[in-house]
This record gives C-alpha cells, structure tokens and sequence, in this order.
C-alpha cells in the first residue's frame, strides 16, 4: 500500500455570512499561491467554498489536493449569553472570555439581583444564544448563587450547551444540575479577586462552537464543513494577532470593519508603570477582543454616523441621513461615485475612531488612600507600534485609503496609538495567519511576515 504524500499547500478559508474569502498557502515557503472570494449563501454555505476552489484551481492545481482549514461567522457567527453572580466581577470576566473566544455576547445577566430567574428566562428567549457561559464566585468562595444559576437554566427551558468556568467547589454539583446538557467544565475565569484566567474557559468554547454550534446552525448538508471548520472567525483572527505580535516582537492593534461590526484585536505587554495604576477586580489580559454592534458600513451605518459627535465631531459636519439608511437597507450596494465613496471612507474613519476610543479608554489621575494613583479603563494602547486596519472599506479603498480612514484624535484621555506604523491586510492574511498557527506553525510565522509594514 503506498502511503499518499502529505499535502503541499493549505486552503485557509473564511466563511462570512456575506462572502466566503479563501487563500491558497505553500505550507514550505508560506508564499501566497492566490486568493479567492465569493457570496456566501447562507442556504448552503460549501456553495461559495466550491466557487473559491474552482478559481483557486485555475492559478495553481495543488489547490484542489490542499489540506483545508477554515474558520465561520455565517449565520450570526457564536452568540453567547454570560451568566454570573454580579456583573462587575464573575459576569465582566465571563464576557471578556467570550470575547477573546471568538463570541459576539449577545447578554450578560447578573444572577445576583432579586429578579435574577424571571431576567434569565426572558433574556435567552428574547436574544437566542448560541451557548451560555456560566460563571462565577471565586474558588473556595461561596457558590450558592452559582449554583442557583445552573438550576435557573434548567428551570428557563435551556437546554443547548453550557460552559462551566466558575468556582471550582462547586463544579460537582453545577454538573449534575446541568446533566442533560450539553457541558464543558473548565478553570475558573477569576480564580480569586484579581486574577482572570482565561485560556482554559476559552479552549472549552472554541471545542463547543466545534462540535455543537458549527452543526446546529445548519448551514450546510455537506458533512466536510463541520470537518474544516476549526473555530470562530473573531477568534481565529485573534490567534493570528497574537501570531502578528510575536513575529513582530510588539504591541499590535487590528481594527476590523465590517458591514455590521467593527472589531478591535490587540496584543499588549504589561505596562510597566503597573505599579502606579490602580488594581481593577478583574485584571487585563495582555490579548484583548472588543466587538462593537453599532459600527459598521451597512447595517450599522446609520449608528455609526450618529457615533461622529462622540468620537470627534469635526467628521459629523454633513447631513448623510439619506445616505446611511440606503447603506443600511442594500448591504450589498457598492459606492459607484466619488462623493460615494468619499461617504463610504468618512463611515470607516468614525468606525475605526470610536471602536479604538471604547478598546482603549482613558487615562486619569485620582487620589486614594495611599496617594495619587493612575486609574485607566480599557487597555492602553499608547506604546502600541504597529496598527493594522482590515475589512473591505480599507482593501477595496481608492489609493491612499489607509491615511485617510486610520486617523483618530487622542485628546481627552483617550489612550491611543501615537507614533504607530500603520498598514491594511489587503491580501486577508491574517484569518489564514490564525488558521495555520497550530497545526502549521512556521508556515503561519512566514505569512505572518506579509503583514510586516514597512518602517
């Protein structure tokens, strides 16, 4: 029997809820073989993954024998409800972890309230998550809400999958309460007061989103999608910054532009002035995910418009109403004329500048009982050195885009990149960067090199 010879190259693939995007990659050089995109539809999403193939195949042949990789947001991407104890600790920590997961979090209910079961079962009905993420009271402490926050869930009538990643003590009892559920049970978020870990709760949504959320949305009747899927499109992409900052060996921010959204990814070291900035309840991770719901070029574009005041109101001087809700109603329009496109790219720059603004927060000098200390909210991305700008507005932009969409203002507080080189991923680099990194990851380092700006 003659072994087959391992695959030469790799198909990174990124299914969109409204294009399907694919990047064919020597897995020797980690060279760009050709690039692909076509409309995802979402009755049967292997549809645009053929059409990619198919013009993959024309540039280089090797593309139909590729090992595939691929990662998803159709269909709404992963929703997730976090359930905690009180919202400024175990439930503020919990979304966080959905954040860097990959999750759009789509409810945080605090279970510490009176009327805590009642908001439970109105909230999962009004806002369909696709996973709860269950967490809560730090280990050792007392487990009693959490508890009665998993026989809430019973009692609601949810019965998808669940992530337990709460007080450890009471992971016996939280498991057998949730015993007809779908359950994954993992360290604690906030093992004690100050301290957030974490990697284990988000390993434990990335396997649920794998073998109980790609399947159930019912995207395809093709069983090879749920064998190529490896996570979350927000965090794969993640894992491609995190891949981006090592290769670099620097602070590195992405902001992303979609139709609807606008992320930010970032990988920051710890400050080094830490000692002088107050300790938050729930401690900053050096990789952090934001995901803002009201920014965005189509469907969100009428809120984004409105952010313009907020964000620097030099750049709401126009009445573009008409304009917005047109965007809002054709997704798929694409700007023909100039003052279109000069609308399209005034859109972006709002986006970029409010999505850094709300990742980033402020800085302040307040009094505490030992003296003036720093208090900041967000993560600081000052020392940040390289930013780069992704989503279809900045590849697809007229020249000089970039300079024109990455610009923002740091006055009042707001702790933005200053001096920073700046570029666009105008190949779609980085969802492939974060698919190859754990099974190709020398491959994922090379490719990650085309996104190296030039100093």
């Amino acid at each position: 029997m003659t072994r087959a010879e391992p695959p030469q190259s790799a198909v990174c693939v990124d299914f969109g809820s409204t294009w399907t995007k694919a990047l064919h990659v020597d897995l020797a050089s980690g060279e760009v073989l050709g690039s692909a995109s076509a409309p995802t539809s979402l009755e049967e999403v292997m549809e645009a993954y053929d059409a990619c193939l198919t013009s993959l195949a024309e540039t280089d042949p090797r593309a139909t024998t590729a090992e595939v990789l691929a990662c998803s947001s159709a269909g709404g991407g992963l929703r997730i409800a976090v359930v905690g104890n009180e919202e400024l600790v175990t439930a503020e920590a919990g979304r966080r972890v959905a954040l860097s997961s990959g999750g759009k979090v789509v409810a945080v209910v605090a279970m510490a309230s009176e009327d805590a079961a009642g908001d439970l079962r109105s909230t999962l009905a009004a806002t369909s998550p696709d996973l709860v993420l269950l967490t809560g009271g730090t280990d050792g402490g007392n487990h009693d809400i959490v508890l009665g926050a998993a026989r809430a869930l019973v009692d609601a009538g949810w019965s998808g999958p669940v992530v337990y990643a709460g007080n450890q003590h009471a992971r016996d009892e939280v498991t057998a309460v949730l015993a007809d559920n779908p359950l994954r049970t993992c360290d604690n978020v906030v093992p004690k007061i100050g301290v957030l870990a974490p990697q284990s709760a988000r390993e434990a949504v990335r396997e649920m989103f794998l073998e109980h959320v790609i399947g159930g949305k019912g995207l395809s009747s093709r069983s090879e999608f749920t064998e190529i899927v490896r996570g979350a499109t927000p965090d794969v992409v993640l894992l491609g910054v995190e891949t981006l900052a090592e290769v670099l060996g620097e602070d590195v921010v992405v902001v992303d532009v979609g139709g609807a959204t606008t992320d930010v990814h970032s990988v920051v070291r710890p400050d080094p002035e830490a000692e002088h900035v107050r300790e938050e309840v729930v401690a900053v991770t050096p990789v952090t995910r934001t995901v803002e719901g009201d920014l965005g070029m189509r469907w969100s574009a009428p809120t984004t418009l409105a952010a313009a005041e907020h964000a620097d109101p030099s750049l709401a001087e126009s009445d573009l109403s008409a304009d917005v809700e047109h965007r809002r109603n054709h997704p798929d329009w694409i700007p023909a004329t100039e003052q279109d496109k000069d609308t399209d790219e005034l859109l972006a720059r709002i986006a970029v500048s409010t999505a850094l603004q709300r990742h980033a927060g402020r800085s302040r000098v307040v009094l505490s009982p030992s003296g003036k200390v720093i208090e900041r909210t967000g993560t600081d991305l000052r020392r940040v050195g390289v930013v780069i700008g992704s989503g279809g507005v900045l590849r697809h932009g007229r020249p000089g885009v970039e300079e024109r969409v990455m610009r923002w203002s740091v006055r009042g507080g707001w702790q933005l990149p200053g001096e920073s080189v700046r570029s666009v991923d105008s190949d779609y680099v980085l969802a492939a960067v974060g698919l190859l990194a754990r099974a190709h990851p020398a491959t994922a380092r090379h490719l990650a090199t085309h996104l190296t700006p030039s100093r």
